[in-house]
Formats: structure tokens, C-alpha cells, sequence
């Protein structure tokens, strides 16, 4: 059914952009019930480095599947990370992608209080029963200490961003899918992002396919905020790259409403092309990284770009740490750093 405004929208709130001041990160360890099965030990390494890095900042809330789950990730963080920085919670899901399925943090009158949006597996692409259900289980676990409002419409945290100022930046191709919103218009989608993220303007971008995407084009890997005036935007130059016109489209597009002469740019490159087994070529992006209190955790791809991914974002986060964290063994399932993470505001935890 299409979306229908709420009757009482809330009021006085605004979505907190990442830079904001946070409690702690949220992650989801790959279990033997995911698809992650086949390839657990390459990505245990993945993450107990990911923990071991959001510890250097700031606390770290570890979603573990089961019992001997959480025992196993306790065994692999004794020494990897910092004791009192993480807490393991026992909260059964169908897949790691956390930013996806997690809680949006929004502000209201200098308090945090958290949305949580319908996720339906990437438009009913994958079973998400238990990814819907995980933000309730952390509730009812006592791990917020604020309100947790369920909304009933299709989101994705991965799907949007914000410069924190009343700017929405989302896409066409994402958020007006049939298997997200069937048979509503861009004018009534807009209007909920409005009503329940405290947003004034959205911005729908067209040129979002990147090659080995399945998630319909999301915002976090291709243009992010990084303050209310500057931006990072995902770039190609190589010609013979699948995402070469696309990029460069989508640059078009960006910097028509967001000009360069009044916002700060570090545009990001493209590695050399990834592919999987089957010769698929993945989504690898920097614009996936992750912004902390102290640190930007960026993706790395053993690739020489890596380096001048981090040099570019350092330029724009002069003050904080810049960390690299191996994601290729994450981009084999067409995510990285953001999509396996979601931060919480200040006074959540």
C-alpha cells in the first residue's frame, strides 16, 4: 500500500547528521545462518578489526545471533579491542547490513529520540523477518535509554543522508522502487521524510546505479555530507570503468545543487575495478566510511587509491583520526564500513 501521511506528525525534531555528537555504534557479527556462512573466518578478522577500530573512539554494541555466537565473538574481541568499549547482545538477524534495518537518530529540543523505519529486505529482495525486529529485541534488552518510535513506512538508513540543516539527499531509484513503496508518488514519499525525519528539503538524485549494487542505488555509496557545507561525491576516471558515464552524470547533477564555490568537495576515487568469483564487478566505494566522535573509519581495498581516499577525507576532517579497515571481504556481498554500521546520538546509550 502506498505510504499515508501521519495524522499527528511530530514536531520540533530534526535527523541528526553523522558528525553529530554519538553514544556509540551499532554492528551485527556474521553468523553461519547469514550468507556469510561459507566465508566466516576472513570476515571475523573484518570485524574484529571494524570493532577494534569504533573502540578507539567511542563504544561499540555488537548484535551476536545466539549463545555460542556471543561466546565466540567474546573470545575473538578479548584482546582486539577495549573492554569497557563494547557490549555483546544476544539479537537474532537474517544479515549484517545493520545500517539498513537500524535505528535513525533524530534530535528534539537537544534530546535524542530514535525512528524506527519498516525494512523489507531491499524492496523484498531477502528474507528481513528478523533484521525488522532486531531494533524491538534492542529495546526490550534495555540498550536505549530513549524512546524508540516504530514508523510504518519502508526505509533504509543507507538510503538517505543529511547535512543537519533540513537537507534530505536521497534517490529516485531507491525510494520510489515498487517493492519499497507500490503505487505512490515522489510528492507523498517526500512528504513522510518530512513529517518523520524533521527534514525541510529533499533532493532526489537520478544517476545512482553503481555496477554490483543491489540495494537500487543508495546515497552512502556515492555522496555523503560531511558538515552542513561541504561534501564528499564518488568519482571515475577511468573511461573503460562500467561506472564511468554514471558518475560523471551523476557529478552534473550534485554540483548543479550544490555548486562549488559554496561547498567544500573532496571528491573520492574509484578503486580499480573489483570483481567476485563469477566475475561480477563489485560496488567498491569510499564513500562508504564511517564518521566517530575522534575517527572517519574509511574502506580499503588494497588498492593505491586507498591512500588518497584517506588523504581527501583527512582534508575535511582535519580533527579526527583517519583509520583504514580492509572491507573486501564485505564488498564480496556489494556492502562496506557504513552499510555494516549505524551510529547512535549522544544520550542513546
Amino acid at each position: 500500500m502506498p505510504p499515508t501521511p501521519r495524522a499527528h506528525p511530530p514536531r520540533g525534531h530534526v535527523l541528526q547528521p553523522e558528525w553529530a555528537s554519538q553514544s556509540g555504534v551499532l554492528l551485527t557479527w556474521p553468523h553461519a545462518h547469514s550468507d556469510w556462512a561459507s566465508k566466516l573466518a576472513t570476515l571475523d578478522a573484518t570485524y574484529v578489526a571494524l570493532t577494534g577500530a569504533i573502540t578507539t573512539s567511542e563504544p561499540a554494541i555488537v548484535l551476536c545471533h545466539d549463545e555460542p555466537h556471543r561466546a565466540h565473538v567474546a573470545n575473538l574481541l578479548a584482546n582486539a579491542a577495549i573492554p569497557e568499549r563494547y557490549r555483546l547482545f544476544i539479537v537474532p538477524t537474517n544479515d549484517t547490513w545493520i545500517r539498513d534495518y537500524g535505528p535513525l537518530s533524530v534530535n528534539r529540543g537537544g534530546q535524542s529520540e530514535l525512528r524506527h523505519f519498516v525494512f523489507n529486505g531491499w524492496g523484498g529482495k531477502y528474507a528481513a523477518e528478523l533484521d525488522n525486529a532486531a531494533c524491538t529485541r534492542l529495546a526490550e534488552l534495555g540498550v536505549f535509554r530513549v524512546p524508540l518510535q516504530d514508523v510504518d513506512f519502508i526505509l533504509e538508513g543507507g538510503s538517505i543522508d543529511t547535512d543537519g540543516a533540513g537537507t534530505l539527499i536521497t534517490s529516485r531509484q531507491c525510494l520510489l522502487h515498487p517493492g519499497r513503496h507500490a503505487g505512490a508518488d515522489k510528492g507523498l514519499i517526500e512528504q513522510r521524510l518530512k513529517h518523520e525525519l524533521g527534514v525541510r528539503r529533499v533532493v532526489w538524485f537520478t544517476h545512482t546505479r553503481l555496477a554490483g549494487d543491489d540495494t537500487d542505488g543508495h546515497i552512502d555509496m556515492l555522496v555523503r555530507f560531511c558538515g552542513p557545507r561541504s561534501l564528499v561525491l564518488t568519482t571515475c576516471e577511468d573511461t573503460d570503468d562500467a561506472n564511468y558515464a554514471e558518475l560523471a552524470a551523476l557529478r552534473e547533477e550534485v554540483e548543479a545543487v550544490f555548486p562549488p564555490g559554496e561547498y567544500q568537495y573532496a571528491y573520492l576515487p574509484m578503486p580499480r575495478p573489483v570483481f567476485d568469483d563469477d566475475g561480477r564487478q563489485l560496488p567498491a566505494s569510499y564513500a562508504n566510511f564511517l564518521i566517530l566522535n575522534e575517527a572517519v573509519i574509511v574502506p580499503q581495498y588494497g588498492d593505491p587509491a586507498d591512500a588518497t581516499a584517506r588523504r581527501r577525507l583527512k582534508a575535511l576532517f582535519a580533527s579526527r583520526n583517519i583509520l583504514g579497515v580492509d572491507a573486501r571481504a564485505l564488498i564480496t556481498q556489494s556492502g562496506s564500513i557504513h552499510c555494516a554500521t549505524m551510529q547512535l546520538s549522544r544520550g542513546v546509550l
